[in-house]
């Protein structure tokens, strides 16, 4: 089986085929560090971060690059609000940033690198486009010339033509008269105060301009040409667009194979986009103080990649009721396992059998995910897999080694989803065993009343018995 990838260039699925065998280099936009990340941002760093696992788990050794911007006309205002340098409130935010996306069981990246630490590059890059005639300088700022790349537009399926009538009408007229055309982009800004962050450059003291960053730095990091770019949708242009732009130019090299966009997070029923600028957004951190984090992520990667997530109560609802359906099966395959004692060998048929039918599951699992990364019919498989080992569970006699491949499958596709389930405070689940215990005693005594009694307490507790030829077991109800 082969992956198949959306490739956003292309508008198709494309054969995945990495540049070097056995290994993916892989480039994914990071967030500009001037606040806490909402729930939109943190869609994005999901859904590359189910993929990456994705590609790890089929494989690949997958060399992660996601930056932070921290050089930034927003990052400016914000240091000024909270009477900090840029580089100390970079710092707190991407602090937080590793904190959340942490809770969520994101894997850090190989590299994140920081606009500051990659100036000289930025301005080396830069100084080759002049040379080669694809930038130009005015009055301190550089501007890339998009008229100097044939297929610009390309990406986003818009022509030069209609990009320049756009443009007109959004520039602001002082700055339109330092253009030679009003789509063409800063690669540098020219300091204008005092107080801006700024380097000296061969064109005087300025800052880089947003798009250049994510040129500079994935070629360094990843070389010239990228199996995997990728980000949320509303980069689609026109940052990746003017990456590839100079990108190419500089390198005279296709600057990604493949271009993957995820889809935006839409707010309650009427669906309506999520952002800060319509402040309608939710922060992850806020967020993470109400809910479960391993609800969060289940809510944010249960949905393909491309298409929109909504984010309501309803839907933090239904992730909670499928994570205690993993809850749960994977207790009670625990609780199975603790009794080994008592579980029964099985004969080489038997075990052909099982390792067969979860051979299978994962088979599918492969299938479903080799499309395009389709997190929902994955997780559709998980959940036929969760059946098929509950069903297992109720036989009074169940083997060891079965419960246990049943188990270490189990985690390791709920893994690429960042599902990982620590298991409940030890002198809680203590306590309620103490609890199941006496009431069983009270039951063998015909004490009917005290063991009705504990069973009220425990359910008052969140906590349902369900008595089995195998014993109480327990559940925490959702």
């Amino acid at each position: 089986m082969a992956i198949q990838i959306y490739n956003t260039l292309s508008r198709t699925k494309e054969t995945f085929q990495p540049i070097e065998h056995g290994k993916v280099k892989m480039y994914v936009c990071g967030p500009t560090v001037y606040n806490y990340i909402h729930i939109g941002n943190a869609r994005s760093t999901v859904a590359f971060d189910t993929i990456r696992k994705y590609l790890e788990y089929r494989g690949y050794e997958v060399n992660y690059v996601s930056n932070f911007t921290d050089v930034d006309d927003k990052i400016i205002k914000a240091a000024k609000e909270e009477d900090l340098t840029t580089e100390a409130l970079a710092d707190k935010y991407i602090e937080a940033f590793f904190e959340d996306t942490g809770a969520l069981n994101v894997k850090r990246a190989t590299v994140h690198p920081r606009v500051k630490d990659n100036i000289p590059e930025i301005i080396t890059f830069i100084e080759s486009l002049i040379e080669k005639g694809h930038a130009y300088v005015s009055d301190g700022d550089v501007y890339f010339r998009t008229e100097s790349f044939e297929s610009y537009g390309e990406l986003s399926q818009q022509s030069l033509e209609d990009l320049m009538a756009g443009a007109s009408l959004r520039t602001e007229i002082e700055e339109t008269q330092r253009k030679e055309n009003p789509v063409d982009f800063a690669l540098w800004k020219a300091v204008k105060t005092d107080d801006e962050i700024s380097w000296n450059s061969p064109w005087g003291a300025g800052r880089p301009g947003w798009h250049i960053e994510c040129s500079v730095m994935s070629t360094k990091y990843l070389g010239e040409t990228l199996d995997i770019h990728g980000g949320g949708q509303d980069l689609e242009f026109p940052h990746h667009e003017n990456e590839i732009a100079q990108s190419e130019c500089h390198t005279g090299h296709k600057f990604s194979n493949y271009w993957m966009h995820n889809g935006f997070v839409t707010f309650g029923q009427d669906e309506e986009k999520m952002s800060k600028s319509l402040g309608n957004f939710v922060l992850l951190r806020e967020l993470l103080q109400e809910v479960d984090p391993v609800v969060v992520r289940y809510l944010l990667a249960s949905v393909h990649y491309r298409k929109p997530l909504r984010y309501d109560q309803k839907a933090l609802d239904e992730a909670k009721t499928q994570i205690n359906r993993i809850k749960e099966v994977l207790r009670r395959l625990q609780k199975r396992q603790e009794q080994s004692d008592g579980l029964s060998e099985v004969d080489s048929n038997e075990l052909n059998h099982y390792l067969e039918r979860i051979q299978t599951f994962e088979n599918d699992f492969k299938a479903a995910m080799d499309d395009d990364f389709n997190a929902a019919n994955g997780l559709t498989v998980i959940f036929d897999f969760i059946k098929f080992i509950n069903i297992y569970l109720t036989q009074e006699h169940v083997a060891l080694q079965i419960i246990q491949v049943m188990q270490a499958s189990l985690k390791e596709l709920l893994y690429i989803f960042g599902i990982e389930i620590k298991n409940e405070d030890d002198l809680l689940d203590n306590d309620i065993q103490a609890m199941i215990d006496e009431r069983n005693e009270a039951r063998a005594n015909r004490d009917f009343a005290r063991a009705d009694a504990i069973r009220d307490a425990l359910k008052a507790q969140g906590i349902s018995l369900d008595d089995t030829p195998q014993g109480t077991l327990w559940k925490r109800d959702a």
